[in-house]
């Protein structure tokens, strides 16, 4: 074979790529996998999620993908490396770390940042409790804590407690509805105060410093944040505190 035929094949299993439906990407994706069994019947859906999630399920001896539309227009590359990470879940398989490299980095990008909050606005439902608890109430903790960590020029978020007294999820905030939501773990009189004001004031400074993305990578905990929660007293206490629960 010669230089050039050997150039229009590999032009040619590049342009195949890019024309493939979903379906041809997964079933090929799927013989890559397990070369030795047969596909079964394959479903590929795009659904109004309200994020970027997408979900593999094997029923009844036929695969059935559901992608979020956000994901649509996604190149085939895309496509194909959320087909390796998804199949290779499914079936226990190792996946080349570059198809997840290239997944995350294509999310990552701006654009896809953007419409990704948008349609977590429009279409994610937000359950907030309001900043009234049995015991403690949040916006008093959140003024303290503005006045004398953030000059008092802090904007206040929506505050709320969690449905329940989740000892995994201390605290969170959520950026798409300007909201920062508490365990009820917390609501209570024998739980130390020193310990929520610590989850507040963490929780406040991700709405200080947001999530810093670089590349396939996102900073959650930048620089300027780690320096800036030293500024809490007792900080070592705190996180004592935490550990224990």
């Amino acid at each position: 074979m010669s230089d050039s035929e050997g150039l229009l094949d590999t032009q040619g299993l590049q342009a195949s790529l890019f024309f493939e439906t979903p379906e041809e990407i997964y079933a090929r994706v799927f013989r890559a996998l397990k070369p030795r069994t047969i596909i079964p019947g394959l479903r590929v859906e795009f659904c109004r999620f309200a994020n970027a999630d997408s979900f593999i399920q094997l029923k009844e001896g036929r695969l059935h993908v559901r992608i979020s539309d956000l994901l649509e227009g996604a190149p085939a590359p895309v496509t194909e490396a959320l087909a390796y990470i998804l199949l290779g879940k499914l079936y226990r398989k190792a996946v080349p770390r570059v198809y997840a490299h290239r997944y995350r980095l294509y999310l990552n990008r701006r654009d896809m940042r953007r419409q990704a909050h948008l349609v977590r606005q429009i279409r994610g439902r937000k359950f907030i409790s309001g900043p009234q608890g049995e015991h403690r109430n949040l916006d008093e903790i959140c003024e303290r804590l503005n006045a004398s960590f953030f000059d008092g020029l802090m904007g206040r978020p929506q505050l709320g407690w969690s449905r329940g007294a989740s000892r995994s999820m201390l605290g969170h905030f959520d950026p798409s509805h300007n909201a920062i939501i508490v365990s009820r773990i917390f609501d209570r009189l024998q739980a130390p105060l020193l310990a929520l004001e610590y989850v507040m004031f963490h929780e406040m400074l991700h709405l200080r410093y947001p999530v810093d993305p670089n590349g396939a990578r996102r900073r959650v905990h930048t620089r300027e944040f780690r320096e800036a929660e030293k500024k809490f007293p007792q900080l070592k206490e705190a996180k004592e505190i935490l550990r224990r629960l």
